[in-house]
């Protein structure tokens, strides 16, 4: 059966040029295109997409539509759910400043033979796509320079990746430290791919990046700070990709990034909950007790956010948002929701 892809995006702007090149590509390829809004967005119309603005995302009848907080990245939730509601079995989620090159549409195949790295601990993955002194945004900073085996001595597996991670050229996705410290732009090596198993840890990205349904669940975007809501969530679903025997899938870039205006110490400030915890977190994460099974991703995802708003790391709010987001995965999907509590997903 042919997949059924959807695109999301969340945008404060008039269409750019990269939402206008998306548009033109998912009608050509017959993805669907779904453009979620926020406060202070302008009246947005742009052929070819579905948009929703604030009052449309309420009312989709979404409990998370009314209790996702506003002026916010994580609005992006709305848009996952009702491309869930739409029949989709791969969401791509990519930024309204990135520019999708033709490979950006090429079919996805889940499963991939490709080199891995298993129970190697942080890794700064981008040193196998570049010669460049670079790393992602969300790596620890004590772990930049650490050693790498290379990436011809990796053996070749296969690996089932139902999150795959595009890079991006030009501005790709670094932290505030290294864009006020070391020169832009730069290109990636585009042909190569490498699976991170378990035991293996990379921040990744939702500027250019695929899901499969079977991680749907693992979508969310919890709303801590702006710079590190995708971040904790790749380190959450990382961890609970392990107990499915899932890799995360890392691969060459398949577009550039033409960067919205940003401040940079703005950046900085926002990341510094990124800088001062990204390491312990991993550790928190390492050290919980999760099920093997798609049938205990929503309790494994309450048990990792349990943890983390236990060390303080989240707000306790945190986990009304999450129970509202597996209501809505469920309720997309025409499943019954999920009931059993947090206090029971922490028995084993």
């Amino acid at each position: 059966m042919k997949d059924k892809v959807a695109v999301v995006v969340t945008s404060i702007n008039e269409p750019t040029p990269a939402l206008q090149k998306l548009a033109a590509g998912c009608s050509k390829h017959g993805y669907e295109l779904i453009v979620v809004g926020d406060e202070g967005s302008p009246e947005f119309k742009l052929d070819g997409c579905r948009y929703y603005g604030l009052n449309e995302q309420r009312e989709l009848g979404f409990r998370l539509g009314e209790l996702c907080p506003t002026n916010h990245y994580v609005r992006k939730n709305i848009g996952y759910l009702q491309a869930i509601r739409g029949g989709a079995t791969i969401i791509l989620e990519t930024d309204d400043d990135n520019i999708p090159y033709e490979d950006f549409w090429t079919a996805r195949e889940r499963r991939q033979y490709v080199r891995a790295l298993t129970e190697a601990g942080w890794v700064n993955i981008y040193s196998y796509f570049s010669d460049v002194n670079v790393w992602p945004r969300g790596l620890p900073l004590e772990h930049v320079g650490g050693p790498m085996p290379g990436f011809e001595v990796l053996n070749r597996q296969l690996v089932d990746c139902p999150i795959q991670q595009a890079l991006s050229d030009s501005d790709p996705d670094v932290d505030a430290i290294y864009r006020l410290t070391l020169p832009l732009p730069l290109s990636f090596n585009r042909t190569r791919r490498i699976a991170l198993t378990t035991g293996t840890w990379s921040p990744f990205n939702s500027q250019n990046t695929a899901w499969w349904a079977d991680a749907f669940l693992l979508l969310y975007l919890p709303s801590c700070s702006f710079r590190m809501t995708d971040i904790w969530r790749s380190f959450i679903a990382q961890r609970i990709a392990w107990t499915n025997n899932w890799g995360i899938l890392f691969q060459g870039p398949t577009g550039e990034q033409h960067r919205n205006e940003h401040n940079l110490m703005s950046d900085f400030e926002d990341e510094l909950p990124g800088y001062l915890h990204n390491g312990a977190i991993g550790k928190i994460l390492d050290s919980v007790s999760l099920r093997t099974g798609l049938e205990h991703i929503s309790d494994n995802l309450r048990v990792c956010y349990d943890s983390l708003v236990k060390a303080e790391m989240l707000d306790a709010g945190e986990l009304v948002l999450l129970d509202a987001w597996i209501e809505g995965v469920a309720a997309a999907r025409g499943a019954a929701v999920p009931t059993r509590s947090r206090a029971q997903a922490n028995q084993p």
